[in-house]
């Protein structure tokens, strides 16, 4: 099944990821902030990155822009507790999808199965 790096600095978010998640037999990999989940990342790649748009010493956008250079097909699921200008930037730069705060677990589990369904797959 799919590795997915969740990077969050509030340890409660990537828990509920970690909770709705890996029952679906998805393997959770947890960062704290965006140079953690970078170092992560390039230590063993995964399918999906779900990161936090505001976030210390390496907020979201940034974190997109390098996971890019790295990787250019990464799929990315952003999440943040507001909406705004960042969540725009976020689509830019190649963010797949952005889910507000408070997480709706439902929303959470369809979404990362439609991002990592395969292209030609029916849709389940």
């Amino acid at each position: 099944m799919a590795r997915i790096l969740v990077i969050d600095d509030e340890s409660q978010v990537r828990k509920l990821v970690r909770y709705v998640l890996e029952p679906e037999g998805y393997e959770i990999v947890e960062a704290f902030d965006g140079d953690d989940g970078l170092q992560l990342f390039l230590q063993a790649p995964v399918d999906l990155v779900i990161t936090d748009l505001f976030m210390p010493n390496k907020d979201g956008l940034v974190v997109i822009q390098e996971l890019r250079r790295i990787s250019p097909r990464i799929k990315i699921i952003t999440i943040t507790a507001g909406l705004g200008d960042d969540c725009a930037r976020a689509h830019e730069l190649g963010a797949a999808r952005t889910l507000v705060k408070p997480l709706n677990m439902e929303e959470l589990r369809d979404t990362v199965r439609e991002i990592l369904r395969p292209p030609h797959a029916p849709a389940g």
